[in-house]
């Protein structure tokens, strides 16, 4: 699972996600999965939209992953009384907003790519669209 190597404070405020659209583009590769909605996207949903993802490019050509789960989200257990400090870290996430880009998809067919990035689009609580270099696929 993805997280990072250090940080200078092991429990971070909530933070919000910030209001606006995120105009960036495809960088690497000829296809990608861009954010329709904002959100909270956890490592766990992350790892599980990439392995769906190269399981359907059959380990062909290239996946960019273009965000990383870099903000502690911590949790309390359940049943445990008011007070007493904030809980441990529970897992890692991303803050996704609207118009960010997710994973891109190079070396491959048109059709090939747009199938896995599907698959890959179910994985994840947010909406999405399939984006190509120059249009809007789905």
């Amino acid at each position: 699972m993805l997280q990072p190597a250090y940080r200078n404070y092991r429990k971070a405020f909530k933070g919000r996600i910030a209001k606006g659209i995120h105009f960036g583009g495809l960088a690497f590769g000829t296809a990608g999965l861009r954010a329709v909605e904002g959100g909270r996207l956890t490592a766990r949903q992350l790892e599980a939209a990439r392995r769906a993802l190269r399981r359907k490019l059959d380990r062909e050509g290239y996946i960019w992953t273009r965000q990383f789960p870099d903000i502690p989200v911590t949790g309390k257990p359940s049943e445990v009384r008011m007070g007493k400090g904030k809980g441990g870290v529970a897992y890692w996430a991303a803050r996704i907003r609207p118009g960010n880009i997710i994973f891109e998809v190079g070396g491959v067919n048109k059709d090939l790519a747009g199938k896995s990035l599907l698959s890959a689009m179910k994985k994840l609580p947010m909406r999405c669209r399939i984006i190509e270099r120059s249009k809007i696929l789905n």
